[in-house]
């Protein structure tokens, strides 16, 4: 470490790295983006011109000045990758989802507890704004005892889109490893695991180029007669979409329109540019619920989508060794692809499957 700053080795210049990963690190105070792996190009070094490339992840995991190693390769990598770094002394963060199957989660978490390194899974939605209002509107208590909590992610693209997460036989390919891994994530930090799940998955675009899972449906209930319902498509062309819908014993609020972050990285904004995390108001959710005594109808100004905060967690992890300050931690990544298994059994038999 240089200082009170965690060196960065970023594994991949590709689309998540160029656009979530690098400019949330340059922006962390408790970070210093350092080194890149790009195998046959240096397009890291022209946005940032300080960076070592590396050819290889043996020379990044050869570094001695590399301390967090950050994972943006293609899915069926995270575990092999992961284990390697740890066992190469670093700390680790894996893009979502965190590995193909819950083995392999499980044995990243015991490789991070054995080699005391801090492991973790990019979960940013976790600081969405929308999410992050309606965890407010839940721990507040506004709607009353929530019975139903719906939770979408979609999209409209009738095509194939190059890549590999749309090819048959790239393992972990497919909307419910990509939009499914977060969703998931986002119901289980606030609900914890369910009782049961049971889920509906295919392949609804029926193009000779792929027959990856493009849309889903996963309902994982938990006691008192409470649902969430996770609901991703890969069809969904009405504007604007819906987001999240809750509803409880006293109201319901309803968010329509994604979180503003991806499209404003995507732009070149960061966290210090001026609007960044910001929603406008035409697009903030509604709620229709009685609090306190008072029947209130309105709508809820949507919190600041802050991504800086994961990293800025990692960070801080990181320095003060102490991997209980995480907050996406391993454990997490493995409770979210065991669902992920459990919701392809699930579709597969036609039933509810226990926990």
């Amino acid at each position: 470490m240089s200082g009170q700053k965690v060196n960065v080795g970023v594994v991949g210049f590709g689309f998540a790295s160029r656009t979530f990963h690098c400019p949330l690190i340059v922006s962390s105070p408790h970070l210093e983006l350092t080194a890149v792996v790009e195998r046959h190009s240096d397009n890291s070094k022209k946005v940032y011109p300080w960076v070592t490339v590396a050819k290889s992840t043996d020379e990044l995991f050869d570094m001695d000045n590399i301390d967090l190693v950050v994972i943006t390769t293609p899915n069926d990598s995270h575990y092999t990758l992961a284990k390697q770094a740890m066992e190469k002394g670093k700390n680790v963060v894996v893009e979502k989802p965190f590995t193909i199957t819950s083995q392999e989660a499980s044995e990243l978490v015991q490789i991070s507890e054995k080699t005391g390194k801090i492991c973790s899974v990019y979960q940013n939605r976790r600081w969405d704004g929308d999410f992050l209002t309606v965890k407010k509107i839940i721990e507040n208590g506004h709607l009353g005892r929530l019975v139903e909590f719906e939770s979408h992610f979609d999209r409209f693209r009738n095509f194939v889109k190059a890549g590999w997460r749309e090819k048959d036989d790239q393992p972990g390919s497919g909307m419910l490893y990509d939009l499914g891994a977060h969703l998931i994530d986002q119901a289980l930090s606030l609900f914890g695991l369910p009782t049961s799940l049971f889920a509906t998955i295919s392949n609804q675009r029926q193009l000779k180029e792929s027959n990856v899972i493009d849309d889903f449906t996963i309902i994982l209930k938990y006691p008192n007669d409470f649902n969430v319902i996770l609901r991703s498509s890969m069809l969904a062309r009405q504007a604007p979409v819906l987001r999240f819908s809750l509803r409880g014993m006293n109201g319901s609020f309803v968010k329509h329109h994604l979180d503003v972050q991806e499209d404003q990285l995507k732009a070149g904004l960061v966290p210090s540019s001026g609007g960044y995390g910001v929603e406008s108001t035409d697009r903030w959710g509604t709620i229709n619920s009685d609090i306190s005594g008072v029947h209130v109808v309105g709508q809820v100004e949507t919190a600041n989508g802050d991504y800086l905060s994961f990293y800025n967690n990692v960070g801080e992890s990181i320095l003060k060794k102490d991997p209980n300050h995480l907050i996406v931690k391993p454990q997490h990544g493995v409770n979210c692809i065991r669902v992920i298994e459990l919701a392809k059994q699930s579709s597969d038999e036609g039933r509810v499957i226990n926990l």
